[in-house]
Protein backbone atom coordinates (compact mmCIF):
# COMPACT_ATOMS: atom_id res chain seq x y z
CA UNK A 1 0.00 0.00 0.00
CA UNK A 2 1.22 3.52 -1.03
CA UNK A 3 1.22 6.75 1.05
CA UNK A 4 -1.55 7.54 -1.85
CA UNK A 5 -3.35 5.06 -0.64
CA UNK A 6 -3.00 5.33 2.97
CA UNK A 7 -3.65 8.52 3.61
CA UNK A 8 -7.51 8.17 1.15
CA UNK A 9 -6.29 8.69 -2.21
CA UNK A 10 -7.27 11.49 -4.21
CA UNK A 11 -10.05 13.10 -2.45
CA UNK A 12 -7.70 13.82 0.00
CA UNK A 13 -5.20 15.43 -1.96
CA UNK A 14 -8.26 17.27 -3.52
CA UNK A 15 -8.87 19.03 -0.34
CA UNK A 16 -5.14 19.45 0.81
CA UNK A 17 -4.58 21.45 -2.47
CA UNK A 18 -7.95 23.50 -2.38
CA UNK A 19 -7.04 24.18 1.08
CA UNK A 20 -3.47 25.55 0.06
CA UNK A 21 -4.63 27.58 -2.60
CA UNK A 22 -7.84 29.30 -0.64
CA UNK A 23 -4.70 30.70 1.56
CA UNK A 24 -2.75 31.73 -2.07
CA UNK A 25 -5.54 33.81 -2.96
CA UNK A 26 -5.34 35.53 -0.04
CA UNK A 27 -1.62 36.22 -0.11
CA UNK A 28 -0.30 39.14 -1.79
CA UNK A 29 3.08 38.02 -2.52
CA UNK A 30 1.91 34.69 -3.18
CA UNK A 31 -1.16 35.02 -5.42
CA UNK A 32 0.56 36.91 -8.30
CA UNK A 33 2.81 34.20 -9.33
CA UNK A 34 -0.04 32.24 -10.23
CA UNK A 35 -0.66 33.59 -13.99
CA UNK A 36 -4.32 32.70 -14.34
CA UNK A 37 -7.22 34.59 -13.25
CA UNK A 38 -8.62 31.72 -11.60
CA UNK A 39 -6.58 29.31 -9.40
CA UNK A 40 -8.11 26.21 -10.49
CA UNK A 41 -5.28 25.24 -13.42
CA UNK A 42 -2.57 25.44 -10.56
CA UNK A 43 -4.42 23.82 -8.28
CA UNK A 44 -5.01 20.98 -10.58
CA UNK A 45 -1.33 20.81 -11.69
CA UNK A 46 -0.45 20.71 -7.99
CA UNK A 47 -2.77 17.91 -7.13
CA UNK A 48 -1.38 15.63 -10.30
CA UNK A 49 1.75 16.04 -8.94
CA UNK A 50 1.17 15.29 -5.51
CA UNK A 51 -1.04 12.07 -6.00
CA UNK A 52 1.93 11.30 -8.83
CA UNK A 53 4.80 11.68 -6.30
CA UNK A 54 2.90 9.96 -3.45
CA UNK A 55 1.74 6.85 -5.29
CA UNK A 56 -0.97 7.61 -7.07
CA UNK A 57 -2.03 7.31 -10.54
CA UNK A 58 1.08 9.10 -13.13
CA UNK A 59 -1.33 11.43 -14.62
CA UNK A 60 0.83 14.65 -14.03
CA UNK A 61 3.85 12.78 -15.53
CA UNK A 62 1.51 11.22 -18.91
CA UNK A 63 0.33 15.15 -19.57
CA UNK A 64 3.41 17.33 -17.95
CA UNK A 65 6.39 15.29 -18.45
CA UNK A 66 8.83 14.94 -15.78
CA UNK A 67 8.08 17.94 -12.83
CA UNK A 68 11.42 19.73 -13.09
CA UNK A 69 10.37 21.95 -10.01
CA UNK A 70 13.18 23.84 -9.69
CA UNK A 71 13.16 24.58 -13.50
CA UNK A 72 9.44 25.66 -13.41
CA UNK A 73 9.74 28.07 -10.78
CA UNK A 74 12.53 29.80 -12.22
CA UNK A 75 10.51 32.29 -13.48
CA UNK A 76 9.38 33.28 -10.22
CA UNK A 77 10.85 35.73 -7.47
CA UNK A 78 11.10 32.90 -4.89
CA UNK A 79 12.56 34.22 -1.86
CA UNK A 80 13.31 33.00 1.42
CA UNK A 81 9.73 35.56 2.24
CA UNK A 82 7.54 33.51 -0.42
CA UNK A 83 9.08 30.13 0.99
CA UNK A 84 8.16 31.32 4.06
CA UNK A 85 4.53 32.34 2.87
CA UNK A 86 4.09 29.42 1.02
CA UNK A 87 4.99 26.89 3.91
CA UNK A 88 2.33 28.74 6.04
CA UNK A 89 -0.49 28.55 3.70
CA UNK A 90 1.05 24.87 2.96
CA UNK A 91 0.87 24.11 6.96
CA UNK A 92 -2.77 25.49 7.16
CA UNK A 93 -4.14 22.89 4.50
CA UNK A 94 -2.08 19.42 5.54
CA UNK A 95 -3.30 20.71 9.38
CA UNK A 96 -6.87 20.80 8.21
CA UNK A 97 -6.12 17.55 6.22
CA UNK A 98 -6.17 15.66 9.40
CA UNK A 99 -4.09 12.90 8.70
CA UNK A 100 -2.07 10.72 10.89
CA UNK A 101 0.90 12.14 12.92
CA UNK A 102 2.75 9.90 10.77
CA UNK A 103 1.47 10.61 7.81
CA UNK A 104 1.27 14.16 8.34
CA UNK A 105 5.15 14.75 9.58
CA UNK A 106 6.35 12.50 6.05
CA UNK A 107 4.45 14.96 4.26
CA UNK A 108 5.71 18.13 5.74
CA UNK A 109 9.33 17.05 5.86
CA UNK A 110 8.95 16.63 2.10
CA UNK A 111 7.11 19.90 1.37
CA UNK A 112 9.40 21.58 3.67
CA UNK A 113 12.36 20.29 1.72
CA UNK A 114 10.69 21.04 -1.28
CA UNK A 115 10.15 24.74 -0.40
CA UNK A 116 13.46 24.98 0.37
CA UNK A 117 14.99 23.87 -3.06
CA UNK A 118 12.57 26.76 -4.51
CA UNK A 119 14.22 29.54 -3.30
CA UNK A 120 16.13 31.05 -6.12
CA UNK A 121 16.71 34.19 -5.25
CA UNK A 122 17.30 36.06 -1.88
CA UNK A 123 17.05 39.40 -3.36
CA UNK A 124 14.36 41.03 -0.95
CA UNK A 125 11.97 42.70 -3.74
CA UNK A 126 8.42 40.64 -4.30
CA UNK A 127 7.08 40.65 -7.67
CA UNK A 128 6.70 43.40 -9.68
CA UNK A 129 9.14 46.55 -11.00
CA UNK A 130 12.54 46.68 -8.55
CA UNK A 131 12.57 48.62 -5.84
CA UNK A 132 13.31 52.61 -6.11
CA UNK A 133 17.39 53.13 -6.11
CA UNK A 134 18.13 49.45 -6.74
CA UNK A 135 19.51 48.50 -9.79
CA UNK A 136 17.32 46.55 -12.60
CA UNK A 137 18.93 44.71 -15.34
CA UNK A 138 18.41 47.35 -17.86
CA UNK A 139 20.47 50.29 -15.57
CA UNK A 140 23.13 47.37 -15.32
CA UNK A 141 23.50 47.15 -18.66
CA UNK A 142 23.82 51.01 -19.21
CA UNK A 143 25.70 51.76 -16.27
CA UNK A 144 28.63 49.01 -18.17
CA UNK A 145 28.10 50.24 -21.41
CA UNK A 146 28.85 53.49 -20.59
CA UNK A 147 32.11 52.43 -18.21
Amino acid sequence: MTFYDEVGGYPTFEKLVATFYREVALDPVLKPMYPEEDLGPAAERLTLFLVQYWGGPTTYGETRGHPRLRMRHVPFHVDPDARDRWLRCMRTAVEEAQLSPLHESTLWDYLERAAYAMVNTFEPSGIGPAAVGRPTLETRSQDSTES
